[in-house]
């Protein structure tokens, strides 16, 4: 997440909130953000909304990513806001919105995350 510019914004109860940069380096050849990175920051934003949920035995990784692009974006920041829709005993579901510093809504994104039992 350093590499990135990352920051965690807020952390709750099954919610996580991060911002991330939009720099010249993560723009593809049309110049716009690389979809990839705006999934990353999905993923890891709803890897921490789940992580507040989790007991001190358990861990999780992901095992499924659906990604809806919305918007393109060039400049400025993105936020992600990551909820937790549902716990169950070895599926953990989660969703994403990412949006610019307009709040225009750039990538929706839903997890699968397997819960790791040590």
């Amino acid at each position: 997440m350093d590499f990135m510019g990352v920051d965690l914004l807020q952390l709750g109860e099954g919610y996580a909130r991060f911002k991330m940069p939009v720099r010249p380096e993560y723009l593809q050849g049309a110049g716009s953000m690389q979809g990839g990175l705006i999934v990353a920051l999905a993923d890891e934003a709803i890897a921490h909304a789940m992580m507040t949920l989790l007991k001190p035995d358990e861990g999780l990784t992901t095992i499924e990513l659906k990604s809806n692009f919305l918007s393109g974006v060039r400049r400025g920041d993105l936020i992600a806001a990551a909820t937790v829709f549902k716990k169950g005993r070895s599926l953990i579901l989660g969703d994403c919105l990412v949006t610019d510093n307009t709040e225009k809504n750039i990538c929706r994104v839903s997890a699968t995350f397997l819960l790791l039992k040590e």
